[in-house]
């Protein structure tokens, strides 16, 4: 199969365009240090994610897989964000506006 030029070019445009975005559903797990937050969800460093690394992606963090940890303009694992604090406090406000809280183990809905 061959590809014309235009045709790369309109195909990596369109890749361009298809940019990588934090998970908002992921906010509860944001800063919690146990590995609770799943690939594509907010992190602020690798202690966060499921996969053990959180990358930067333009100076925020995103929980990703190892192997894609320099895909769609991520920059690597081991993202340690230097305003934790107040990433954290915006997860949570991000929570409260979802009306989404993590249920703890034996907690029951009312």
């Amino acid at each position: 199969m061959r590809f014309s030029i235009a045709a790369l070019l309109s195909l990596s445009a369109a890749l361009a365009a298809a940019q990588l975005e934090v998970n908002l559903a992921g906010a509860s797990n944001v800063g919690l240090g146990d590995g609770s937050q799943f690939i594509t969800g907010g992190c602020v460093a690798d202690a966060d994610c499921d996969s053990a690394c959180c990358a930067d992606l333009s100076g925020v963090g995103i929980c990703s897989g190892e192997a894609a940890q320099f895909q769609a303009g991520k920059n690597g694992c081991g993202f340690d964000d230097p305003n934790a604090d107040a990433t954290i406090a915006a997860a949570q406000a991000q929570v409260e506006e979802q009306g989404f809280r993590k249920m703890r183990r034996g907690e029951r809905m009312a």
